[in-house]
């Protein structure tokens, strides 16, 4: 028996995100079945988190254990033979036994693409949030700075959460302009439901003036949702990095 790391590439736009549901097709789902069907042993992956319908992932990563003797040099190979055209094994490593890719990881990074033009690309409809009106990315920055650190975030979370600890770590939130996009990476210990998406959408309403100051830091001292930004669109956020 040894355990596997894999690190895993995928297009999240057909799938109904990454955990495995009955009748759904699951980025889960389908690494699993590919791992059976090529090579003959039924596992259990476990992902560094879970990413919802429509999150892409760039570097997601997920172990499984697993008995069968296959030479770790040829298992990314042997899975994308038998994955759909918008999964990829990108890599595969054999780990400690006691390593688990959800709670072994130290911090996580996503990033959020914006298609910032007037003009509609269709191309894009399902890798990146068009937003037509000018962002001002000095005043995203701004905003950016302010949930940097240690906070509470009830406020930057869907209502469905099911956890009683809102307490996250934002490590970082940089933003770059490149041609007609605004690329955000936002890096921190852990992420509640829709977190990113929310912090990404209180950049945009507070550059768009929607919001103000105040109503960032009482979303951040009070808990209120409805004192943050929009939930920014599924399209645009990838799972950029998971370290350990």
């Amino acid at each position: 028996m040894k355990r596997i790391l894999l690190t895993i590439e995928y297009d999240g736009t057909g799938y109904c995100g990454w955990q495995k549901q009955p009748n759904q097709k699951t980025v889960q789902g389908e690494i699993e079945d590919a791992i059976l069907r090529s090579i003959g042993e039924r596992v259990e992956i476990f992902g560094s988190g879970r990413t919802d319908a429509g999150v892409h992932g760039l570097n997601q990563t997920a172990h499984f254990d697993l008995k069968a003797p296959v030479p770790i040099s040829k298992m990314a190979e042997v899975l994308n033979n038998a994955l759909p055209s918008d999964i990829s094994i990108k890599k595969a490593v054999i780990v400690d036994d006691d390593f688990h890719a959800r709670f072994s990881i130290k911090k996580k990074q996503y990033l959020y693409k914006i298609y910032n033009s007037k003009d509609k690309d269709v191309f894009l409809a399902n890798r990146a949030a068009w937003i037509k009106k000018e962002l001002d990315i000095d005043k995203m920055r701004e905003a950016a700075q302010m949930l940097v650190g240690t906070h509470d975030f009830h406020g930057y979370c869907s209502a469905n959460t099911s956890v009683e600890n809102f307490v996250r770590t934002i490590y970082e939130i940089n933003l770059e302009k490149v041609d007609d996009f605004i690329l955000i990476s936002v890096t921190g210990s852990g992420f509640l439901y829709n977190m990113v998406r929310i912090i990404v959408g209180t950049l945009v309403d507070y550059a768009l003036d929607k919001i103000s100051k105040e109503d960032i830091e009482t979303a951040l001292s009070q808990g209120l949702r409805c004192h943050s930004g929009q939930t920014m669109p599924a399209c645009g956020l990838y799972l950029k990095e998971t370290f350990y």
